[in-house]
């Protein structure tokens, strides 16, 4: 299940449930039976992501994550 569809996020990242920015972050490796991933940001800096509220999540997906939980899936694997 998805928690937002990745239109309903603006064009400034922001969640529309909570108001808070999101920070689009590039998944590296995931680990399905944990419902993790571990992603990087634009910066080069490393974070343990849930993925339990997004299908579809996979390494070179881009998802929008706030309190180190993906929200929205912007791009899918490359």
């Amino acid at each position: 299940m998805t928690a937002h569809a990745a239109g309903s996020c603006d064009s400034e990242h922001h969640c529309i449930t909570c108001s808070d920015e999101g920070v689009p972050m590039r998944v590296l490796r995931v680990d399905d039976a944990r419902g993790l991933a571990l992603c990087e940001r634009e910066d080069g800096v490393h974070a343990t992501v849930e993925t339990a509220l997004v299908d579809g999540v996979g390494p070179g997906a881009l998802v929008l994550v706030h309190a180190a939980v993906a929200l929205a899936l912007l791009e899918g694997a490359a």
